[in-house]
């Protein structure tokens, strides 16, 4: 099985030696993101409301960049800094899956590069139709 690499710059680049996804066989496995917006390179805002989307938006468009949706996102995993916003983040969650409930893990972290609030990771499969 080979490995590629995806890269888009409608999301941040890394800010550290990794790629921003990476395909194994039908599976996409997407590095975490935080609310960075990709054109200023800076986190989008000082907080969870304003660096969460972002933080979707990239995943949002790494997926597309290999040809993806949400839609084929099998795990999300995302790393929090405060969980006592965990029902507002689960509020801008939603907004991006909405039908599609993929299996998820929300965890607990000291703290995230950059001074970030959120980080999300997933991994997502290429079906046969695709």
């Amino acid at each position: 099985m080979s490995l590629t690499s995806v890269s888009t710059e409608s999301a941040p680049a890394a800010i550290g030696p990794y790629s921003q996804a990476i395909w194994a066989g039908p599976f996409l496995y997407l590095s975490g993101q935080l609310g960075i917006d990709p054109k200023s390179g800076e986190l989008a805002g000082p907080d969870l409301r304003a660096q969460a989307p972002q933080a979707m938006e990239n995943l949002v468009n790494i997926l597309a960049a290999a040809g993806l949706a949400t839609t084929d996102v099998v795990s999300v995993d995302v790393y929090m800094t405060n969980m006592g916003q965990f029902s507002e983040f689960n509020e801008i969650y939603s907004s991006y899956f909405d039908t599609h409930k993929p299996a998820r893990a929300a965890i607990g972290v000291a703290s995230l590069p950059l001074g970030a609030s959120v980080e999300v990771r997933c991994v997502a499969c290429r079906t046969e139709a695709a």
